[in-house]
């Protein structure tokens, strides 16, 4: 129908003319209240951001020469960032002529990649980028989907009861210096 009369409909409904499609041919338009339409947009939009995951990036750095308890914390912390769904961006800083030895770098991120193979997956392989040797290891989908880990200090199911709180300790209270025979306890004589 032409442009005009579908204006006179929607005038006459008290509705809008939106078009929908304007480079079909003919442009096609509806006729609806444009007002609610967009708030409801609006809203659907902000329901489904609600229950969005927001995946962090999340940084461990290693040297080439780092010791054995040094790494095992740091895997640590990458199966902790893992396993809460974030990805996790591993690098070896390497100073001065640490460079020529980059195949060490290589081997503690391979190694890295290797020790989380359950609950990891290598998205970038190790590659040097100037200084830096980078690799990117983000979340296998059934590591992600587990329950959040509880938090440190919250009360961890069958722990023994025999680790409750202790009293708290009394501070001492200094003693009144004794006098000792033969010496005058006033000071006036």
């Amino acid at each position: 129908m032409p442009p005009a009369q579908a204006l006179m409909i929607a005038e006459e409904k008290g509705l809008d003319l939106v078009e929908i499609a304007a480079t079909a041919t003919p442009p096609v338009c509806r006729i609806m209240d444009s007002g609610k339409y967009f708030y409801q947009q609006a809203k659907r939009e902000s329901e489904a951001r609600k229950h969005q995951r927001h995946i962090q990036v999340k940084e461990v750095k290693f040297r080439p020469k780092i010791d054995e308890h040094d790494f095992q914390f740091k895997k640590r912390n990458v199966e902790r960032f893992l396993s809460d769904g974030n990805k996790v961006k591993s690098t070896v800083i390497f100073r001065g002529r640490e460079m020529v030895h980059s195949e060490i770098g290589r081997g503690i991120l391979n190694r890295l990649a290797s020790e989380l193979t359950e609950v990891a997956l290598v998205e970038v392989p190790p590659r040097l980028e100037g200084m830096t040797m980078v690799q990117i290891l983000g979340p296998k989908k059934e590591a992600a989907t587990k329950a959040p880990r509880a938090k440190k200090g919250a009360a961890a199911e069958g722990a023994p009861a025999s680790k409750a709180k202790k009293a708290p300790k009394v501070p001492k209270v200094p003693k009144e210096p004794a006098v000792v025979a033969g010496e005058k306890a006033e000071s006036g004589e």
